[in-house]
């Protein structure tokens, strides 16, 4: 796994949080009958590839960046593998459903281990980045 691997995850993982932040405001019932009712299960299947193995993903890239922040951010890499096993285990909660109403993706939405995981890849998105370095 690189960091274009864990760059990819949190891409997907934003993406499917966006739509879905659309789709629950527009009061469907079930995702059947086309349209972004159809791409609900697609953006989900899309977070839960991306979810899968997140937490070592984001431990690799930042060895990458310094082979010591692995150990020194230990809890925290810790902490975001729970955070996408919980927000993993619920996608697929919701993804186990015939319909998938706007109301469900709206409490997803709300859900704080979502939000925590979140919360998560803007840190480590912020905290691997490469050194800038001052001309």
């Amino acid at each position: 796994m690189s960091s274009d691997d864990l760059k990819q995850r949190i891409e997907a993982i934003e993406t499917g949080y966006e739509f879905m932040l659309a789709y629950a405001a527009q009061g469907r019932q079930t995702d059947k009958g086309g349209g972004s009712g159809s791409k609900v299960r697609e953006h989900l299947n899309g977070m839960v590839t991306a979810l899968n193995g997140l937490g070592a993903a984001a431990t690799t890239a930042a060895a990458v960046v310094d082979r010591d922040l692995p150990k020194v951010g230990e809890a925290f890499f810790a902490a975001v593998d729970t955070d996408a096993r919980i927000a993993l285990a619920a996608l697929r909660l919701v993804l186990a459903r015939a319909d998938i109403s706007s109301q469900l993706i709206d409490n997803l939405n709300a859900s704080i281990h979502l939000r925590a995981l979140l919360t998560d890849l803007f840190v480590v998105d912020e905290a691997l980045r490469p050194p800038q370095i001052n001309a």
